[in-house]
């Protein structure tokens, strides 16, 4: 009877106004992406970005550094290229169970950088950071702890040499839960650290000897993150953390 009275015409008019309004409904309950976090806010699966291409507020930085932002990098921009230990860039915040995840891209030639982890002492930070090694080893025979990518310098060599070319990006994590330190590069673990093995002074667990003044099982487990100024050219960008 209601057919009869309001045409086939009428009732697929007000159907097809029913299924928009419900997909309209549906979009509305599905599209809940997050905006691009701000510097210092929480993003994707609480991630804080520390860089973001604009500014270095989440930083902080001596009056002689020579940092600067180009082009939504951080960028090295030191002409003597000499080797300096006191303006590195160091998050104003301090970190201890972490995941820190960025890009960094090495230039031509001999390159050196590195990423501090937990530096307890920024006056000191050869001594009391652990250091990620950051080098332009693409291409190169053998695996070393002091001048490959991805090396825990002078402790632990990594297990492969996955970094690409001068003028390409590299993505880097660096888990840091507890004793263990995990790094990761451009997809591939390549080294699994367990501080407490290195239990004495100057010695790694392989016999092999280092520069430190303690066992790095006496290091800080909280302290700053920081990227390394040692003269040469280096870029970063897609910098986040997210503590565990």
């Amino acid at each position: 009877m209601h057919v009869a009275r309001f045409g086939w015409g009428r009732l697929r008019t007000i159907a097809c106004a029913l299924v928009a309004c419900a997909a309209v409904v549906y979009t509305l309950v599905l599209d809940r992406s997050a905006p691009a976090a701000e510097p210092g806010e929480s993003g994707e699966h609480g991630f804080v970005t520390l860089f973001d291409g604009q500014n270095l507020d989440a930083w902080r930085m001596s009056p002689t550094a020579a940092w600067k932002i180009q082009q939504g990098t951080i960028t090295l921009d030191r002409p003597d290229g000499a080797l300096n230990n006191t303006d590195y860039l160091w998050t104003k915040d301090t970190f201890a169970d972490f995941v820190l995840e960025l890009e960094f891209c090495v230039c031509e030639g001999y390159c050196n950088s590195g990423i501090f982890l937990r530096t307890a002492d920024l006056a000191d930070p050869v001594y009391t950071g652990i250091e990620m090694q950051i080098a332009n080893s693409f291409g190169r025979d053998g695996l070393s702890r002091g001048s490959t990518a991805g090396a825990i310098y002078d402790c632990a060599a990594p297990s492969s040499n996955p970094v690409k070319p001068p003028g390409e990006w590299n993505t880097c994590r660096i888990t840091c839960r507890g004793k263990m330190i995990i790094v990761e590069l451009n997809g591939q673990q390549i080294v699994e650290m367990d501080l407490d093995r290195w239990t004495e002074t100057g010695r790694n667990p392989d016999g092999t000897p280092n520069k430190f003044t303690r066992p790095l099982k006496e290091f800080s487990r909280e302290g700053h993150i920081g990227l390394q100024d040692h003269g040469r050219p280096v870029w970063f960008r897609n910098i986040r953390v997210k503590r565990l």
